[in-house]
């Protein structure tokens, strides 16, 4: 680690002593911070970008290799339940992810499904920290992550990609475009595997046994995952565009079988099903001025698949009763363990208005619909929430910038809740800038928190039941930062402070808390509730560098973080202070590449790439070790013809080979299986020449002007 920091410091003092710097390009495009298009160096909210040029040299498998080895706010634990994603000491549910402004639909034990997401066809991924409640509604409590995937519109478009790594891992893109006259279809395909890899034989059953020494459980375990999509646009030239979609998927992860159950001997695989469709469109009503509207259903599927005989607990409709016990599945058929659909309707305009004012404002409808036969009392439970929010910003001046808005939302369960926000931007000379905000965040409890009832029977019997008093969350969100960017140097440094009131996470409580019946069906281990904690708080810091010169670009990144939460302890009927599960108090992230051009048909692109955290603190089941994860990435871009294009990629993930042995059943730092191999080639052919982006024509002219 010293050596390699010591290279990085050498590097850093042979850019600095040459002359050669070239200004660095500010001039890309973002969406997410206002919800309308700024460039990035005039963005009123603080955005990081990872670019499309960051996303081919690295090369990464999946969307959560990308976040995590990309953007040093990320931090992943991945299992079969979900990737465990946790931004600014808060998780999955406080993470709002967009895929083109559209929520992504997914959940996975409380995860979203990120392989729903084809990395072959991300174009670039914004990321807005901290509370956006006031534009994007419940979730977006810690940050927002959207992906914005390529536009395909070259005419005949047809592109093959194949990438293959270390343990089977296989990924798979093939992508079909055809543009006539003013439409426009793209037909996507991805298929995903791996076979899976075991880090150790260990596996941890509960406090009060001895560990099994021969555990066959795998850290990772095999699994399939395909979708198929598709996009259809049309193009009403000045009047706007619009666009129907859709796609599905499905999932099937792979466990140890056997005929009877043991710690690490499963009697089911778990398999998942996707669909989902969506139309919508842009109406221009001529300068500048706009009006979006979506409407947008998803399903997300849970199964168990049965590998053997089995008797279960079913649901028993004739009877009546939630729990029907000792019901046959031989192996082949499949039990529902929750069917998720969610409907989103929404609408917005942005309109100019005198003195240098933009007005935001729409309306959203969003109905969630669970049925879980053997989970949620009643089978079923649903939810709504409607919205209408409003946002201004404002230049006073062409150096200062307030942007303003206000979210009134009412749910069904919980009634009204309105949630400001106010962000204001001061170019104080054209290289510094300094942003700082104040956003309030609110979400509500999901049915799943509310109604759900789960069994874990990895590591000894876990129970995990929802809670029908639980109280909506709120939070208020503070930030500042300041960005220095000269010639091809951009520093960011930034600080922020997130106060959350009744913060929802799970507790462990006594089992005779527990409903009599449970206790004794299933005599758990341990049980744990959702419940609302008193108070909670997280605080830190961040700082960025980004340094480009001729052919090299230096990425540098330390994020520091701390947790505080209050907790009621029910065995010594005391509040407790507590550290949020997941968090890590140092992270840091370090890039060095190189792209050089030989020739008009051969571009080498070579990439250092580092990701270092400390451990992660948990209440139960132990801390994940800190760690450190080196990776060394290569690109090579051929021009074969006019129209024909290849794309090889090759490196190494883990170069050092490190692995984290924590037995199973017990929190890890990272899942990596250690050291990678890694090769991949992407054929392109096109047939005619994309459409220029008027919008981003105008903007960038806009820029010039000024």
């Amino acid at each position: 680690m010293s050596g390699l920091l010591a290279l990085a410091l050498c590097v850093c003092q042979g850019v600095m002593a040459q002359d050669t710097l070239k200004k660095f390009d500010l001039q890309e495009l973002v969406v997410t911070g206002t919800g309308t298009l700024h460039l990035l160096k005039d963005a009123p909210v603080q955005t990081e970008v990872i670019t499309g040029k960051q996303l081919k040299n690295f090369g990464g498998r999946s969307l959560q290799e990308i976040l995590s080895g990309l953007a040093t706010s990320f931090d992943f634990n991945e299992d079969d339940m979900g990737s465990h994603i946790t931004m600014g000491g808060l998780g999955n549910s406080y993470i709002l992810i967009l895929v083109d402004g559209k929520r992504l639909n997914g959940d996975v034990g409380g995860d979203n499904d990120l392989q729903l997401i084809d990395p072959q066809n991300i174009d670039k991924i914004e990321i807005v920290k901290g509370a956006a409640s006031a534009l994007y509604g419940s979730d977006a409590v810690a940050g927002v992550i959207n992906i914005i995937t390529k536009k395909h519109d070259e005419g005949l478009l047809l592109e093959n990609s194949t990438r293959v790594g270390s343990y089977g891992d296989l990924r798979q893109h093939n992508g079909f475009g055809l543009r006539s006259g003013r439409w426009n279809s793209y037909t996507n395909f991805q298929l995903q595997h791996t076979d899976g890899w075991r880090n150790t034989s260990v596996e941890h059953t509960s406090p009060l046994e001895d560990p099994v020494l021969d555990s066959k459980n795998k850290t990772r375990n095999r699994f399939t995952s395909w979708q198929a999509a598709e996009r259809l646009t049309y193009d009403a030239g000045k009047a706007g565009e619009y666009y129907a979609e859709g796609s599905i998927y499905g999932k099937r992860i792979y466990r140890l079988s056997g005929k009877y159950p043991h710690y690490d001997v499963n009697t089911y695989d778990l398999a998942y099903q996707n669909a989902g469709a969506s139309v919508g469109g842009k109406w221009n009503l001529g300068n500048k001025d706009y009006i979006t509207f979506d409407a947008d259903w998803n399903r997300h599927a849970y199964y168990y698949h049965f590998t053997s005989e089995t008797l279960v607990e079913d649901y028993d409709k004739s009877a009546g009763t939630i729990y029907y016990p000792y019901y046959p599945y031989l192996a082949g058929q499949e039990a529902l363990q929750s069917d998720q659909q969610r409907t989103l309707l929404s609408a917005k305009g942005v309109f100019t208005l005198p003195f240098q004012n933009r007005l935001s404002g729409g309306a959203e409808f969003r109905y969630d619909y669970l049925k879980a036969p053997t989970r949620v009392e009643g089978g079923k439970a649903d939810d709504w929430t409607a919205a209408v929010y409003v946002q201004d910003e404002f230049n006073p001046h062409r150096n200062f910038n307030i942007t303003a808005g206000l979210r009134l939302n009412r749910n069904h369960q919980f009634g009204f809740k309105a949630t400001p926000k106010v962000s204001v931007m001061w170019s104080v000379t054209p290289d510094l800038r300094l942003r700082g905000g104040w956003s309030q965040g609110f979400k509500t409890p999901t049915p799943k928190e509310l109604h759900y009832m789960y069994v874990r029977q990895m590591s000894g019997t876990y129970l995990y039941l929802g809670n029908k008093d639980l109280k909506a969350q709120s939070s208020n969100y503070f930030s500042a930062s300041l960005e220095y960017s000269v010639k091809g140097l951009v520093l960011t440094v930034g600080g922020y402070f997130n106060k959350l009131d009744n913060m929802i996470t799970l507790v462990t409580i006594p089992n005779y808390e527990a409903p009599d019946e449970l206790i004794a069906r299933y005599d758990p281990v341990k049980t744990r509730k959702y419940q609302n904690m008193d108070k909670a708080k997280t605080y830190g810091g961040d700082f960025s560098l980004r340094w480009k010169i001729g052919d090299f670009l230096l990425n540098a990144g330390y994020s520091y973080l701390d947790t505080k939460a209050d907790q009621y302890d029910t065995d010594h009927e005391t509040i407790r202070r507590v550290k949020i599960d997941g968090m890590a108090h140092h992270k840091g992230s370090f890039s060095l590449l190189w792209n050089h051009s030989f020739s008009s048909a051969y571009q080498l692109g070579l990439g250092l790439y580092g990701r270092m955290s400390s451990k992660r603190y948990y209440q139960t089941n132990g801390d994940g070790k800190g760690y450190q994860l080196w990776r060394f990435a290569t690109t090579h871009d051929i021009r074969g013809s006019r129209n024909l294009t290849f794309s090889i990629q090759a490196g190494i993930d883990n170069i050092f080979n490190y692995v984290d042995r924590t037995p199973h059943g017990l929190h890890l730092g990272t899942t990596s299986a250690g050291r990678t191999f890694y090769a991949g080639i992407l054929v392109r052919f096109t047939n005619g020449r994309k459409t220029i982006n008027k919008i981003k024509t105008n903007l960038n002219q806009r820029d010039d002007e000024n």
